[in-house]
């Protein structure tokens, strides 16, 4: 289901990718889910990058692979894996095959998540629970799962990806922004639950990022290439550094936290806005 892959070094030839002396993940086991594409893709590559062995788990196993492939192509670290994030036999079985197979957790980034913007008078309760259940019931649920081989690890992380919309309301949002809400609380209590079995637990809010999420929901375009985008964001300063974020960006915060350089940093929530949070 999952195999370990030894991260080897990149000659300077082959671009910008850190040198084995740069690398400060080397050696360790790294667990990203949503990892296909956008923040979780760039996530997964940082941290690969870092000469962690990574393991990218997704529903979508096609591009998974692709992405993996290409890290391997490259020298690094990483297979894919399929892993449904709202079935918990499914995480089940994904835990089981990490503990036989790899055996080992160090880093574990809760990525996974759908878009939801269903207006609230025609927000069902079932539109609602299937939110709830991949947005912060499978964040828990993986990361209970995992919390046997987080224990023996000496440098356990856990990085949950949360957003803005968790910090603060918006319309069109109660199933989203109240998952992300209840993910930002969730790092809190396991940060103080876990602290005395040295695992650390921080979550990331991404403001507006340039990933498949800012597409429309409707398919008529792109968010950030509206005009109340532009005009409130951008020309107004809603957003002060006047553009959206990239998942690189997103996935340069998340390698800080997976860091040791974050060694006495657990509970936090990292927002990562270029300030759009500073102007509300």
């Amino acid at each position: 289901m999952v195999a370990r892959e030894t991260a080897r070094t990149v000659s300077p030839d082959q671009g910008s990718s850190p040198s084995m002396e740069a690398q400060r993940l080397v050696a360790r086991s790294a667990i990203v889910t949503g990892a296909a594409r956008g923040i979780g893709e760039a996530i997964a590559r940082r941290l690969a990058m870092e000469g962690a062995n990574v393991v990218l788990a997704d529903i979508d196993m096609d591009e998974a692979e692709n992405v993996a492939a290409s890290l391997r192509a490259s020298g690094f670290g990483a297979t894919a894996c399929r892993v449904d994030i709202a079935q918990t036999s499914a995480l089940e079985r994904f835990a089981r095959a990490i503990a036989d197979e790899v055996g080992s957790c160090d880093i574990l980034v809760n990525n996974a998540a759908v878009l939801d913007a269903t207006r609230t008078d025609e927000l069902t309760l079932e539109r609602y629970r299937d939110v709830m259940r991949v947005n912060l019931d499978g964040a828990l649920d993986l990361t209970l799962k995992l919390l046997p081989l987080l224990k023996r690890s000496s440098c356990a992380r856990v990085v949950n990806v949360a957003s803005i919309m968790g910090v603060r309301g918006s319309r069109d949002s109660v199933a989203y922004s109240t998952a992300k809400g209840g993910l930002i609380n969730l790092t809190r209590c396991l940060a103080c639950d876990l602290a005395d079995h040295g695992i650390l637990v921080n979550a990331i809010a991404p403001g507006f990022v340039d990933t498949r999420m800012a597409l429309l929901p409707d398919g008529s375009g792109h968010e950030h290439e509206t005009d109340w985008f532009r005009d409130v964001y951008i020309r107004h300063g809603r957003i002060p550094m006047r553009r959206a974020g990239t998942a690189t960006e997103i996935a340069n915060a998340a390698y800080f936290l997976c860091s040791d350089d974050a060694g006495y940093v657990t509970g936090q929530v990292l927002l990562v806005d270029g300030g759009a949070s500073a102007t509300f």
